[in-house]
């Protein structure tokens, strides 16, 4: 057997294109004491993945030229050493764009327990965009029945579960999503009140205003830019505002600049709060009940983008970053 790999061949600076991306052919890894060997089934596609590559001032190592590509991926336990994994778990965590993992158990992000529901949705709904989902709207955004949420990216991963979450807990949702069937999927899929098409929107601000006459609340922000400037112009007194991503930007060298938040949140109490959802570890389990007893009455709702085959990898973070994904990115190995 052999372990194919997609590897990082060239540094860009920006969004990577699949030229930055080469395919290898290494030997599956042998397993020392406290490892186990993972064969992957479906891997993930990220946005936060440029990160990883560009940014020195991201939140993990910078992945050099020549390493494999750090990602998320979901697999079956085939061999181990480690007394806390047996053959046949399915686990999802930091297994890379490839084949097979050797795998440490501070690797694995969770043990997918779910039988009854499909395998990719760890790396989804049940992964890391519905636990960011969950942890972002409850613990940072704090919703309250009744009130506005506005959220960016609403028809993307994150974005879909966040919209859906905040209805379930009673609130009014306004969504910010780019082209007409993204915003079709954020009203007739996902629930929205309403949704904006940033794209052939010439004036966001009388766009939020028209939709939000009563301020927003809450703010689930992925985007950073000309979106996020408009809804914090809108904010009510004590808005809570959860910052997940900055996609609008390609690259932060050099640093990016643009309107001063200051004093809407200094004259509107306002809070305005970053997050990883590995801040909250300690209760992903919580979050996975809760999601997948949602998905199963019916509540939440999710997409998925199946691609075929590891050839697919190196060009799905620039389909992310272009929006050509219908749904959660996921390769099937």
């Amino acid at each position: 057997m052999k372990n194919r790999q997609v590897w990082l061949s060239s540094r860009p600076n920006g969004i990577p294109q699949p030229t930055d991306f080469a395919l290898r052919e290494a030997e599956v890894p042998r397993i020392s004491d406290g490892e186990f060997l993972v064969r992957n089934i479906f891997l993930s596609a990220d946005p936060a993945m440029r990160g990883w590559i560009a940014d020195k001032s991201t939140y993990w190592p910078r992945i050099e030229v020549g390493d494999t590509m750090r990602a998320f991926a979901v697999g079956e336990v085939i061999e181990t050493r480690s007394h806390g994994y047996a053959a046949g778990d399915k686990v999802m965590g930091i297994f890379g764009w490839q084949d097979y993992a050797a795998a440490k158990p501070q690797q694995v992000m969770r043990k997918v327990l779910e039988e009854d529901l499909p395998l990719s949705l760890s790396l989804g709904v049940l992964g890391l965009n519905g636990l960011t989902a969950y942890f972002g709207l409850l613990d940072v955004c704090r919703p309250k029945a009744g009130e506005t949420v506005v959220v960016s990216t609403a028809a993307g991963g994150v974005g879909s579960a966040v919209g859906q979450i905040a209805k379930i807990k009673g609130c009014r949702t306004i969504g910010f999503a780019g082209g007409a069937e993204k915003v079709r999927q954020c009203i007739e899929e996902f629930g929205y009140d309403s949704a904006v098409d940033y794209k052939s929107t010439a004036d966001l601000d009388e766009a939020l205003a028209r939709l939000c006459p009563n301020g927003v609340d809450a703010f689930f922000d992925n985007t950073s830019g000309a979106i996020h400037d408009a809804v914090v112009r809108q904010i009510n007194v004590g808005a809570r505002i959860a910052i997940c991503g900055t996609a609008s930007y390609a690259s932060w060298d050099p640093w990016n600049e643009g309107p001063r938040p200051e004093r809407h949140l200094l004259v509107k109490r306002a809070i305005m709060q970053g997050f990883l959802t590995t801040d909250f570890a300690p209760r992903y389990e919580e979050a996975v009940v809760a999601l997948a007893g949602w998905i199963r009455s019916g509540k939440l709702r999710y997409r998925e983008d199946v691609q075929d085959g590891i050839e697919a990898a190196p060009a799905s973070i620039a389909m992310l970053y272009a929006g050509e994904n219908r749904g959660k990115l996921v390769i099937k190995l």
